[in-house]
């Protein structure tokens, strides 16, 4: 059974998916057999095979194993808008037990599982669930991606609490740099180091562009994930390309 973290943000555009992808490659290069999934996608688009998303098939790449991708994103919407409204333009519902299933399927293939939630900690799912709903049920360990912008102390210290509240675990807090023209940069950081009580995994810079390899250099394994265990789970068109959801 793998290992599996859950990757939430302050927001959305914070860089979830680029924080997703740069994790999945350094657990790569410790020599961990790895696979993302993004089980919730709005503004999907229609393709021959159906409804992809981008930064879902851009995960899949990412990994070291080549499942089906409705493992990897379960649940894929036309609509750009929350995933609740989407799921019922859909005429859908968001069932957090169909998830979970194709996380233990997912987690049966690699030795890590790394999971991107949809928008904030506090997204509604269905009209009974939350995102926080599905970390929960899946007692994943949690990382935290802080965009780097005005704003982001406060939102970033609500998450966290929001987080511990919930009775998950912040496994750690990523700094990604989705403004760079951002004042005070480094007084920013250095509150949010003081206040945030979990381990700082990275610094990342701003990116003209999508490398897993270049996020990757930035970032440090959660806890001691480094180590080999089989412990279950407790388009961007012209934005930033750091600011990727």
């Amino acid at each position: 059974m793998a290992t599996g973290y859950f990757i939430t943000g302050t927001d959305t555009d914070c860089g979830k998916t680029v924080i997703t992808l740069g994790l999945m490659q350094r657990f790569r290069s410790e020599g961990f057999s790895v696979a993302g999934m993004k089980p919730v996608a709005s503004g999907c688009e229609w393709t021959s095979a159906g409804l992809r998303n981008g930064d879902a098939v851009r995960i899949l790449q990412q990994s070291t194993v080549q499942p089906a991708y409705g493992l990897v994103n379960p649940y894929a919407f036309e609509p750009a808008i929350a995933p609740h409204l989407a799921a019922q333009e859909s005429g859908r519902e968001i069932d957090i037990r169909l998830i979970e299933e194709r996380y233990l399927t997912l987690s049966q293939e690699v030795e890590m599982v790394v999971m991107e939630g949809v928008g904030g900690w506090y997204v509604p799912l269905s009209d009974h669930s939350l995102l926080a709903d599905l970390a929960i049920a899946l007692a994943m360990p949690v990382v935290l991606v802080v965009g780097m912008r005005l704003g982001c102390i406060n939102h970033a210290l609500l998450t966290w609490h929001a987080i511990e509240s919930s009775g998950c675990r912040l496994a750690g807090w990523v700094a990604n740099s989705v403004d760079p023209a951002m004042r005070a940069f480094d007084g920013n950081l250095q509150t949010l180091r003081q206040r945030l009580r979990a381990p700082l995994l990275g610094v990342v810079p701003y990116l003209e562009r999508i490398d897993p390899h270049e996020v990757a250099k930035h970032l440090q394994l959660p806890g001691s994930a480094g180590e080999r265990n089989d412990a279950s789970p407790g388009q961007a068109g012209n934005r930033p390309i750091n600011s990727l959801s």
